[in-house]
């Protein structure tokens, strides 16, 4: 049995305790580890969950906890190569129970890039955003088509549907017209067909400072990775400036985008269209790629809360309608989406764009 004196780390089914129990075991004297110092590390947005234990030696491993029924760990492994073989620092995988779902990982620190960050002075943490977009670029360099899932016009639309389906049908309660209800499908098949026309590149999907990790002076190690897709280079630098749970000011937005395609036209990685020389054209992409997950995203933090019971996510609601809101403002033919997100909200529309932080 597991000594969990350490920091007890509850179970909800018995027989994936006893399962787990027989794992650890069989692997800790290989492993060298301490069996009394299993803790809770953290948990995500899936059913995924992560453990802390110490070698004999006290150096720190992560042990992935997701039941198979719910996660496919696959995925993780190969993409982890994937990063590792682009000269980035990921997890590596010292022991795997496929069946089970059990990993045992490398620890790449305790200290997110987001636990770094001093809100109030982004000039303190530029450093830490530029070696993000070094990581970011050195990821892109290493795409190949045909390697990971491609995300395509179906994927797009099936994410984007989250929006109406959990934030407006189950979060606000809101009935659409069948008015209301083009505008929002017409809308959609835009966004989704400006963002297809960008070249296409490995995206994360989920790259932002909460999922970017403190590992040394002149490293951020990546985690959070196992949902990257083949898809639109926009993507993940929008993810990055317009964060999920923190919100920069229209200049330090600008400053880092304008530095990451800088490095990037450097790279042959605007060779499309305008973007080498047109930086005004690369970021209008990237305000569309922006809106579409955001809107994405707020469905998804919609059905955390009302089907999972994450009850936190939803307070970062408001955060990705203002997102949204000032994209739509910005671009005349996105009109009529901010007149329903407004009908919505019970807002008047914007009159001037900023992006404010909360």
């Amino acid at each position: 049995m597991i000594d969990s004196s350490f920091s007890p780390v509850t179970w909800g089914s018995p027989q994936r305790q006893v399962a787990f129990e027989q794992w650890l075991g069989g692997i800790a004297v290989g492993q060298r580890l301490s069996l009394r110092s299993l803790r809770v590390a953290s948990a995500d947005a899936s059913f995924r969950r992560y453990l802390r234990i110490d070698t004999e030696n006290g150096q720190p491993h992560i042990i992935m906890d997701a039941p198979p029924e719910k996660e496919d760990c696959k995925p993780f492994v190969k993409i982890a190569g994937l990063l590792h073989n682009a000269g980035l620092l990921a997890p590596e995988v010292l022991a795997w129970d496929e069946a089970q779902g059990f990993m045992l990982l490398t620890d790449l620190g305790a200290q997110t890039m987001m636990e770094g960050i001093h809100p109030e002075r982004p000039e303190l943490n530029l450093p830490r955003y530029l070696q993000a977009t070094d990581a970011l670029i050195a990821w892109q360099l290493a795409s190949k088509p045909g390697v990971l899932p491609a995300y395509d016009c179906a994927l797009l639309h099936r994410e984007i549907a989250l929006f109406p389906e959990w934030y407006i049908a189950q979060h606000r309660k809101f009935a659409l017209n069948d008015a209301q209800k083009n505008t929002l499908q017409a809308a959609f098949d835009l966004i989704v067909r400006r963002n297809l026309a960008a070249p296409s590149v490995y995206v994360h999907r989920d790259f932002m400072p909460r999922n970017l990790m403190l590992s040394a002076p002149d490293r951020l190690g990546i985690l959070d990775f196992q949902d990257a897709t083949y898809g639109p280079i926009s993507y993940d630098i929008a993810s990055l400036m317009r964060d999920a749970f923190l919100s920069w000011e229209e200049e330090m937005v600008l400053d880092v985008t304008v530095r990451y395609w800088e490095k990037a036209r450097k790279a042959g990685l605007m060779d499309f269209e305008g973007w080498h020389d047109d930086f005004g054209a690369f970021f209008r992409a990237v305000e569309w790629m922006g809106l579409q997950r955001h809107l994405k995203v707020a469905g998804i933090f919609a059905r955390l809360t009302l089907r999972d019971g994450k009850e936190k996510y939803l307070a970062d609601a408001p955060r990705f309608i203002a997102y949204i809101r000032n994209t739509c403002n910005r671009y005349r033919e996105l009109g009529p989406l901010l007149q329903v997100i407004d009908a919505i909200e019970g807002l008047q529309a914007a009159s001037g764009w900023a992006i404010g932080r909360n």
